[in-house]
């Protein structure tokens, strides 16, 4: 296993008792939801930072925690956490390029891995939806307390419906004010094909200074 540090960015007071709530509320879920999706619906809407982050919360409440980046087209996760080390990563695990024990790092925060995307590939839907990230996925639960896959915006590319059908359930993550609501409905349709449960959404870029959001304890 590799070690790497990572440098996440330092969350304001709100931002992180926020997290806290997701994880809470992730782990009233059940212990049968392990492998949980991460998608949203275009992109820059936040989802990889809301996965970093839900991923170092969980770790830092006790569980073992594997934060496999499947964005096999455009991954911003390495460089966002500024990650000391190049590694091998999903990609080149999946085309049989690299064993789990070359792509699975271990990081400074205790208690949390990390599988990064690695290459882009020329066909990443037909590599997510082979045997070999099935197989990924049965080894890491029996591992790992949860495990959560960022993957691509599902408004614009199939390939988190393919990892859903895969998982225990799945999280959106929404901008707030940035989609349209049949568009939000558009995708919800399409991750209710794939048969996995959708936990919730997560409103992100909330402007949490407004009363609308904290009333009185909005300094909060």
């Amino acid at each position: 296993m590799i070690n790497i540090e990572i440098k996440p960015p330092k969350l304001e007071y709100a931002v992180e008792e926020s997290y806290k709530s997701v994880r809470a509320n992730l782990l009233f879920c059940g212990e049968d939801k392990k492998i949980i999706t991460i998608t949203s619906c275009t992109p820059n809407e936040g989802k990889s930072t809301v996965a970093l982050n839900l991923a170092i919360s969980l770790a830092e409440g006790g569980k073992k925690v594997l934060l496999i980046d499947a964005d096999l087209r455009k991954s911003v996760l390495m460089p966002r956490i500024k990650a000391t080390a190049n590694v091998d990563g999903l990609a080149h695990l999946l085309s049989r390029q690299a064993q789990v024990k070359d792509v699975i790092c271990s990081t400074n925060i205790p208690k949390l891995h990390i599988i990064f995307a690695g290459t882009y590939p020329p066909n990443p839907s037909e590599l997510l939806g082979g045997k070999n990230f099935k197989n990924l996925l049965t080894f890491a639960k029996e591992l790992y307390d949860y495990v959560l896959i960022d993957t691509p915006p599902l408004g614009s590319v199939i390939d988190s419906a393919i990892v859903a059908e895969k998982c225990d359930g799945t999280i959106l993550v929404v901008e707030t004010g940035g989609i349209r609501y049949r568009l939000a409905q558009q995708v919800k349709e399409q991750i209710e094909k794939t048969k996995c449960p959708i936990l919730g959404a997560i409103l992100n870029k909330a402007d949490v200074e407004s009363k609308r959001y904290y009333g009185k304890y909005k300094k909060y």
